[in-house]
């Protein structure tokens, strides 16, 4: 894949998906910010595997759902690199419970978080990538975003709002010659998957055409088709990866 940029930030990306992403993006040549919210030793620590494997890495410290300190964050990036060539907006929250359990403030919680930090990183992205005409954002959504999903209302809610902004703001850039588009993954093979038992898993995987859990590099591998010149005609797509679930 070509990449005409030349760096990306990536919000959530000391763990999981996001790191997969950071990972996968720097060994095609961008220069990777590593954004997190809490745990910066996960942050170095990710950021000393991608320079010992050759790569380019940087870490940056703000949560993405309070609008100053993600202009700050953006700010730093630019005066650093003079430029941010691609965004991938990858955090998130969760807190689970059934409908008639969760208070409003639950609610609440979850989707000014995620579709927050979503709308901030798109509007940033947008303003800056406008002085040179040329960028390209994916947001990280979520099956249950197509699907819905018992003890996920507020979550499934979120994602679902992250789908629509997605192709309003690809409407938006368009002119500007920014894209915007959005994956939501299926069941992805992670640390709470690993501790579910041979049962459970295989009552999910019997649901999936391909029958198996996907991995973050799937999610990574799709991230950075998108958001390289290979996809430069894809704008307002929202990608299922998913091996056919819900097909």
């Amino acid at each position: 894949m070509q990449f005409s940029g030349k760096n990306v930030l990536i919000t959530g990306a000391s763990k999981g998906i996001g790191k997969e992403i950071a990972i996968v993006l720097a060994k095609y040549g961008l220069k990777v910010w590593i954004n997190y919210r809490s745990k910066p030793h996960l942050a170095d620590e990710l950021q000393k595997q991608i320079e010992e494997d050759g790569g380019k890495a940087a870490v940056i410290g703000f949560d993405a759902a309070d609008e100053s300190a993600f202009i700050a964050g953006v700010k730093t990036v630019v005066e650093s690199d003079g430029e941010l060539s691609y965004l991938v907006n990858n955090a998130g929250i969760t807190d689970d419970k059934l409908a008639l359990r969760m208070k409003l403030k639950d609610f609440e919680h979850v989707v000014k978080t995620n579709l927050n930090s979503a709308f901030l990183g798109c509007k940033e992205a947008l303003k800056i990538m406008s002085k040179k005409r040329f960028g390209s954002v994916v947001n990280i959504s979520s099956i249950v975003s197509e699907t819905g999903n018992i003890g996920q209302v507020n979550y499934s809610a979120s994602k679902g709002a992250i789908n629509s902004m997605t192709k309003s703001f690809a409407l938006e850039g368009a002119a500007r010659g920014i894209r915007f588009n959005a994956i939501t993954p299926g069941f992805i093979a992670t640390d709470m998957t690993d501790e579910l038992s041979e049962e459970i898993k295989k009552s999910y995987t019997d649901k999936i055409p391909l029958g198996r859990f996907g991995e973050a590099r799937d999610i990574a591998k799709s991230t950075a088709f998108l958001l390289s010149d290979d996809a430069s005609y894809i704008t307002g797509e929202i990608l299922k990866v998913n091996g056919g679930l819900y097909v």
